[in-house]
């Protein structure tokens, strides 16, 4: 195992304001390192970033934005580059879900989705991962889902997006590698966060035990001191994973269906 080496490093976390995000910007501040906090609330931000400043010694800038509108992470990192900061560590947290059936929910919700969970992680990555690549040193995790093993009914697009997410976090990882530069999938199951209340339901869980983001932070960590390219928070989980190798995607699908469809939990 090579540990990585956070004190005195900066990093972005986005979606910081709660959940993971939060877990995730206060344990970094734990190990040394210094925060950008991105996120919609400012208030919330704020009061994060007062908390982590009083508690850990580091600095923690609170930069209040909405990722999911077009030129948001331009702006993002223009302001980063403006209070002369460096990124070295990037944490593409922010996200949501949409669940029901596919024609019945907002299509400008859904856009924003996709711009949210794919678009703004993948500019964000490419401001930001060159001076990693040319100082030889970096981290990207990008979080992504247990969902993005399978299709999954009536949370089509999220899944969807989630499956984007690590197949270019392996891909990245695999480009990268060797260069200094450490790229995760960090692939959570179902999380006791604020996500199911954006969504509106908790069906979508599909009676699964929820863990902590504390600990999915924690399993974030693993796996870039272990140099993985995707790992997952719980043993359960991989179990669920390498059984979907013994079932065709068509079999995985409607199994998914069957589980998730709203009429399951009336």
């Amino acid at each position: 195992m090579n540990k990585y080496a956070y004190r005195n490093k900066l990093a972005v976390v986005t979606g910081a304001s709660s959940g993971i995000g939060k877990a995730y910007a206060k344990e970094l501040a734990a190990r040394g390192c210094h925060v950008v906090l991105a996120a919609r609330s400012k208030d919330k931000l704020d009061a994060l970033s007062g908390e982590i400043n009083r508690q850990y010694g580091v600095q923690a800038y609170a930069l209040a934005c909405d990722l999911s509108k077009a030129d948001a992470s331009r702006q993002l990192a223009e302001q980063i580059s403006k209070l002369g900061l460096s990124v070295d560590i990037l944490i593409n947290n922010a996200g949501f879900g949409t669940y029901g059936r596919f024609e019945e929910i907002d299509l400008e919700r859904e856009q924003e989705e996709i711009m949210l969970n794919t678009a703004a992680l993948v500019d964000l990555t490419h401001r930001f991962l060159p001076d990693m690549l040319r100082r030889g040193d970096g981290i990207v995790v990008n979080v992504a889902s247990l969902g993005a093993f399978m299709p999954c009914a009536y949370t089509a697009v999220y899944g969807a997006t989630k499956a984007f997410v690590l197949s270019f976090s392996e891909a990245l990882w695999a480009e990268t590698r060797g260069r200094g530069i450490r790229v995760l999938a960090l692939c959570p199951g179902v999380t006791d966060t604020g996500f199911f209340d954006a969504v509106g339901s908790k069906d979508m869980a599909a009676g699964r035990k929820f863990t902590t983001p504390e600990k999915v932070v924690q399993a974030g960590f693993r796996g870039i001191d272990q140099r993985r390219s995707y790992i997952l928070d719980r043993r359960t989980d991989y179990f669920i994973v390498r059984m979907l190798r013994f079932f065709s995607r068509r079999r995985v699908a409607l199994i998914m269906e069957r589980m998730s469809n709203p009429k399951r939990h009336l």
